[in-house]
């Protein structure tokens, strides 16, 4: 049995939500499943609802607050409601699939280490997806001396022993997931990659990331790195 608890932080979703959680009850219904909302408008709480009666535990941030905070979120509510499981972070835009979540589920409860769903980036990618992708990989390798071939790829697994420091990592919007990436590297915590299709529906129409401002916060963890939090035993002596 999968020992592991899905986080999605959303903002305004589609019905591309709804077929994830659907998919996810379908492949494992008694993987527990939280939705974390930062701060949708109105038109969104209709959908939300949906997914809500479909056992999913709703989380609710008082506005946008970025991804960063709607993470941190739904790592306390896991602390809480379901401590000792891993977790895994997707996003809900249609580009992962329910499969791939389960299948880094698996990984992390079989390696305990920080497990990356990497793209690889062939077929019909947008050209700042790959572009941006190619810079932080190359940043991401001189900053850390580690390779990782995504590291902007928002499917990830991380063991339960990791979910309290998680809260730890500054960050608030998208430069938390690679601060994050940054601080596991340095604590010389173990890194598994898992390929996973590429998937970019609409041209990712749906993406809220910001091509210039969210590039830029993105590398800001890589070019001035803050004070990394400490992650002590077991994950710094498995490397």
């Amino acid at each position: 049995m999968t020992q592991a608890v899905v986080v999605l932080p959303v903002y305004q979703p589609g019905e591309r939500l709804v077929e994830l959680v659907a998919h996810l009850r379908t492949a494992a219904p008694h993987m527990p499943v939280v939705v974390v909302d930062d701060g949708s408008d109105a038109n969104s709480a209709q959908l939300l609802r949906r997914v809500s009666d479909l056992g999913c535990a709703l989380r609710r941030l008082d506005r946008n607050r970025g991804k960063g905070s709607a993470l941190k979120e739904g790592y306390r509510y896991v602390l809480r409601a379901h401590p000792g499981k891993d977790v895994v972070c997707a996003d809900a835009d249609g580009q992962h699939r329910a499969s791939d979540i389960l299948r880094l589920a698996e990984r992390v409860r079989a390696t305990r280490a920080v497990v990356l769903g990497v793209r690889r980036f062939d077929g019909d990618v947008p050209l700042r997806s790959r572009i941006g992708n190619a810079v932080t990989r190359v940043l991401f390798k001189a900053s850390t001396g580690v390779a990782a071939s995504d590291t902007q790829t928002g499917l990830r697994a991380y063991p339960h022993e990791m979910v309290r420091w998680l809260l730890t990592v500054p960050g608030e919007r998208f430069d938390y997931e690679m601060a994050v990436l940054v601080a596991a590297a340095r604590n010389r915590c173990p890194i598994e990659q898992v390929t996973v299709p590429t998937r970019y529906l609409d041209g990712n129409a749906s993406s809220h990331f910001g091509a210039l401002v969210d590039s830029v916060r993105t590398c800001r963890p890589l070019l001035m790195p803050a004070e990394i939090p400490r992650h002590d035993a077991p994950c710094a002596d498995n490397h």
